[in-house]
């Protein structure tokens, strides 16, 4: 019988991503949850069907009762609330989505675990912003790094990681976790950096917005992966990742926001000018996140293959409405 995987917050935009390197990494037929009032189209891969069902994970026996009914073999949990800056502004439901979430997932696994010993795959999506501002010399992170969470965001992240470790620990689930540095690609949101720098270069080509880009922080030195080689790097540790572990996910080689900003200005076709925009700026911001991923690429083999000035080319291409860019699961 066909293996199954549950993608638990699949609406997002790693979703539909995740879902086709599931069917392709690992052979597995999908289920992605979504909120209902969320649109979600996941039949991404020629040959495949995506099944789609409504959950919210503040719901505890509905968590409870979706694994019970469909017991996939792996579960990809991304339901978060994921944008540092709207944590500030929203702290309460970040706190509720990420942590009561989260623990409603555990439980439910707990009490299939003692109902009939059901102990799936499991793979816990954290991040970067956990670690706060480094420690170390030399600016690198391993997962040896202390936490020290500076937003509400990364707080809710850390409290994540430290229940899932408490969970594999004490009742031998299968769960491995993350801390994924940023990620981007086709289709992100304009919360993200990247991808705000590209609809407003999109805009300024369609005449929709003088030829001005608005930033917040140019400085800030960040590690972004694309989301297609994040995704198999997913698929490879829920196989192959070491129960109640945490493994960096990442390239190892941080860009300035400002080195990103001139690469997506160098790909339009029209002048653009600066300027910085003090609602762009966080109350507290980390000047450089740089990981080491030797564990996960140890373990896995998995290296990161699209580079960023292609990533970026693909989200203009997708901005402007083209499809010449890479398809999903690749």
């Amino acid at each position: 019988m066909k293996k199954k995987a549950l993608i638990i917050g699949a609406a997002g935009f790693v979703g539909p991503y995740l879902a086709a390197a599931c069917q392709k990494n690992l052979d597995a037929d999908v289920i992605g949850t979504k909120l209902e009032r969320e649109k979600l189209e996941m039949n991404a891969v020629e040959g495949h069907r995506t099944e789609v069902l409504n959950l919210d994970i503040m719901d505890g026996k509905a968590v409870l009762d979706l694994l019970d009914e469909t017991r996939p073999q792996y579960i990809f949990h991304l339901a978060a609330q994921s944008s540092v800056a709207y944590s500030w502004k929203n702290p309460e439901l970040t706190v509720d989505v990420n942590v009561k979430g989260a623990l409603h997932l555990l439980e439910a696994l707990r009490t299939l675990q003692e109902k009939d010993g059901y102990n799936p795959q499991v793979l816990i999506v954290g991040s970067s912003e956990e670690y706060g501002r480094p420690q170390t010399e030399d600016g690198r992170i391993d997962e040896n790094h202390p936490v020290h969470p500076v937003n509400i965001y990364a707080a809710t992240k850390v409290c994540q990681n430290m229940l899932a470790t408490i969970y594999a620990e004490a009742y031998g689930l299968n769960l491995v976790m993350t801390r994924s540095f940023n990620h981007i690609g086709p289709g992100q949101a304009p919360l993200f950096v990247v991808a705000d720098f590209c609809q407003q270069v999109t805009k300024i080509e369609r005449g929709e917005q003088e030829p001005i880009i608005r930033v917040g922080n140019l400085s800030a030195k960040r590690d972004f992966t694309d989301v297609r080689d994040v995704v198999n790097a997913y698929t490879a540790l829920i196989e192959k990742g070491e129960r109640g572990e945490t493994y960096n996910i990442g390239t190892g080689n941080p860009h300035a926001i400002g080195e990103i900003l001139d690469e997506v200005v160098a790909q339009s076709n029209v002048e653009i000018k600066v300027e910085v925009d003090p609602r762009k700026l966080r109350p507290v911001d980390v000047p450089i996140i740089e990981p080491n991923t030797e564990k996960v690429r140890l373990i896995t083999s998995w290296q990161p293959r699209i580079n960023t000035t292609e990533t970026i080319g693909d989200m203009l291409a997708k901005w402007r409405g083209l499809e010449k860019f890479h398809k999903v699961g690749c």
